[in-house]
């Protein structure tokens, strides 16, 4: 434990010496960020290229292991293709990082190289070879599903590493919090070569917060974001070789909650808006903070206790006991959403509200085809005209339609219109307006639940129809049409439910309730509106 202690003293004073010097390499070769009152919102010009202090101190710290003479010292010499298996492509990641400092680069080209690093990575035996979760068994993959999970890890949390570095202090900040908890997972696991490369890499990082908190004089850059984003994927994965698989898994997931879900937002929030994925945007976690008032110090401060909440929970899931993985998920769960809902996203406050009018609405519409699959059950069980008529009000009303026209031919049904308008209470059915019954026509009736008539509900008076036909026994009995609205909200019942088996109920049924009716004609007191 001395020896991790001295690394990290030796680290942390290198960076403190280094930091300066990087700062003047950047000013000189004009490696500067511009404050733009959008993404960059810093107040002043700040030279960046930190990652250059950072990377220095951490390779040169690394030299200085053999010189202790202990058994760390003894175990690095050992152990030197492993470090060299993480350096190597930590520098592929840092030179990325030092082009986009100087040049830019497009983000395709970030994420090839980062790929090449992590096949790197995984050719040297770093990779997520079993998958497992808190609550099942594990899973010994195949190479073609675990190269690319791993390479889905290392450029997943190394790009969310550099998305989070958009204030003072914050991606540096986060890192430590992220070493931290892998340096205590690697000392309970008693994996002493990520214990070393954490404590270095947590030295230089506590270093070069001393220049970079609020108000920062330099920023990390991509050389430093990517760089430190990388080597926490990778020691991660490490740190996991002889871990079970369930804590492999859940504890770097859940250490590195807040870049992870800052990324994890950002992409849903750009899929929302319909905007490229990988587009630059001024929405993450420190914005909207920082838009709600809050200063730069200030953000920095209550970002860095999320972080230590997330690595406290992440440390929790040690514990094999599955009701305390249970419960650590649970209260992330519920801290994310209430954490999201207090932020006020835009995209999600109307993702939030159509879901609830999606859900509002699908229990309106199953109230609805319940209530016609039930009166379609009634139609069966009709067994005169005064019941099938309030049985099709019924319908009407419960499927939200506002008119039906039911019209019957008379040459299939020669003189049962008398039959029919004599024998029932039509509640509230009529003739056409002015129509006079007449051997030679057939019968049209109409019913209307909103106070217009069935006449005036035409596409010029702002009304859509459904017209379905009537038969029985392959006779064509005439047609029914159900009228609504088209300024009122879209229809609630399943029109399948209307064209399919309540049709094939409805001309069957009117023929079986005609044919037995046994009344004769009769002077009717039934008249039509005028």
């Amino acid at each position: 434990m001395r020896t991790y202690l001295t690394l990290f003293f030796i680290s942390l004073i290198l960076t403190l010496f280094l930091t300066p010097q990087a700062r003047r390499v950047a000013t000189a070769l004009g490696a500067v960020d511009i404050p733009d009152n959008e993404r960059r919102v810093h107040k002043a010009p700040t030279p960046r290229m930190g990652g250059v202090a950072i990377y220095v101190a951490f390779l040169l710290t690394l030299l200085c292991v053999p010189l202790f003479g202990s058994g760390v010292s003894q175990t690095f010499s050992e152990d030197l293709r492993w470090y060299g298996a993480i350096v190597a492509p930590g520098t592929l990641i840092f030179w990325l990082g030092i082009y986009d400092d100087l040049r830019g680069s497009s983000a395709w080209l970030k994420i090839v190289v980062q790929v090449v690093a992590a096949a790197m990575l995984y050719g040297f035996g770093f990779g997520i070879t079993i998958l497992s979760l808190p609550f099942g068994d594990a899973w010994v993959l195949p190479w073609w599903l675990s190269f690319p999970l791993t390479a889905l890890w290392i450029v997943g949390i190394t790009n969310a590493f550099n998305l989070i570095d958009g204030i003072d202090g914050l991606a540096a900040g986060a890192s430590a919090f992220a070493l931290l908890s892998i340096l205590f997972f690697s000392l309970t696991m008693g994996r002493e070569t990520v214990t070393l490369t954490s404590a270095v890499l947590l030295g230089t990082v506590i270093g070069f917060l001393y220049f970079n908190f609020s108000p920062a004089s330099i920023f990390l850059g991509d050389s430093g974001s990517l760089f430190l984003g990388f080597m926490v994927a990778a020691l991660s994965l490490a740190g996991a070789q002889k871990g079970t698989t369930a804590i492999a898994i859940a504890i770097p997931l859940v250490s590195f909650g807040l870049p992870v879900l800052d990324v994890g937002l950002a992409i849903v929030r750009r899929f929302l808006r319909g905007r490229p994925l990988l587009q630059s945007d001024r929405g993450h976690i420190h914005h909207r903070l920082l838009d709600h008032g809050l200063s730069h110090r200030q953000t920095a401060i209550l970002l860095y206790g999320v972080c230590g909440l997330f690595s406290l929970f992440g440390l929790l899931l040690l514990n094999p006991a599955r009701s305390v993985s249970a419960l650590v998920f649970c209260v992330i769960g519920v801290l994310v959403v209430v954490g999201v809902q207090r932020l006020r996203y835009p995209e999600f406050e109307e993702l939030g509200s159509a879901i609830r009018r999606r859900v509002a609405t699908h229990r309106k519409t199953l109230a609805v085809n319940v209530g016609v699959r039930h009166l379609n059950l009634d139609l069966k069980k009709v067994t005169n005209l005064e019941r099938f008529f309030a049985v099709l009000s019924e319908i009407a009303a419960a499927s939200e339609f506002e008119g039906i026209k039911l019209e019957i031919r008379t040459e299939i049904l020669p003189n049962w219109k008398y039959r029919l308008l004599s024998n029932a209470e039509l509640n509230g059915w009529r003739l056409p307006v002015g129509m006079k019954l007449s051997d030679e026509e057939g019968l049209t009736l109409m019913y209307e639940n909103n106070g217009h008539f069935v006449e005036d509900m035409t596409p010029d008076y702002d009304y859509w129809s459904l017209t379905l036909p009537l038969s029985s026994a392959a006779q064509n009995l005439g047609s029914i049409a159900f009228f609504r609205s088209i300024v009122e909200e879209d229809v609630s019942v399943d029109l399948k439910n209307i064209c399919g088996m309540f049709q094939q109920e409805l001309g069957p049924k009117l023929m079986q309730l005609l044919e037995a009716s046994e009344a004769e004609p009769a002077s009717l007191a039934f008249q039509a509106p005028k």
